[in-house]
């Protein structure tokens, strides 16, 4: 057993709690779990979150060392080398401004998915909530055409064909700023998908 599940199971958590705790997803502490190494910022985030050392939560690995009398004794040494993280650190107001980045351009077809591409690559922040921003604005551009053709086939006449059009925009609207509030309160997206498309 990982010593990240045993601790876990001995703070009586479940791997959502610990993910909402630390802020690290359900799929990362599973592969921690099935026996990837945890370094970097999620060593850190989940050490705190379940208030015990970093070192705690890092394998051991075994080194065999011989003496004169043939006999091999092995020394268990903590592994210190901290690597970077292949997920890099979230700063926050760098998302936020990705986020907004598509609100810009809302009006402008694949600007608003151009636009945070661009930013994410730029800023440096390609990670999990950048390419969830990313993702969400790619579906709805897929999604808006679909409903108004939808509202077309529905024969609902000309006069609802402008009210149609303004609803798909707020909607829109509404998604980048709702996902604004919950980065600013609690750092995380309000809408948020169980996949990537980039």
């Amino acid at each position: 057993m990982s010593k990240l599940k045993a601790t876990r199971e001995q703070k009586n958590l479940t791997q959502e709690e610990l993910s909402e705790k630390s802020k690290i997803s359900v799929r990362t502490i599973q592969r921690i779990e099935a026996g990837t190494e945890p370094k970097g910022h999620t060593l850190r985030a989940l050490a705190q979150a379940l208030e015990i050392e970093e070192i705690s939560l890092q394998e051991t690995f075994v080194i065999p060392e011989t003496k004169p009398s043939d006999e091999i004794t092995y020394e268990i040494i903590p592994k210190v080398k901290e690597e970077q993280e292949s997920q890099p650190e979230i700063n926050y107001s760098l998302i936020k401004i990705i986020n907004l980045s598509s609100l810009l351009f809302t009006l402008l077809p694949t600007l608003n998915i151009f636009i945070p591409l661009l930013l994410m690559f730029t800023l440096k922040q390609r990670n999990s909530m950048a390419r969830q921003i990313i993702t969400l604005q790619i579906l709805w551009r897929i999604m808006a055409p679909i409903v108004f053709m939808l509202g077309i086939f529905l024969k609902l006449g000309r006069q609802f064909t402008m009210p149609f059009i303004i609803a798909i925009i707020l909607v829109n609207v509404f998604m980048v700023l709702r996902n604004a509030a919950e980065i600013d309160r609690n750092k995380k997206l309000y809408f948020r998908l169980n996949f990537n498309m980039i």
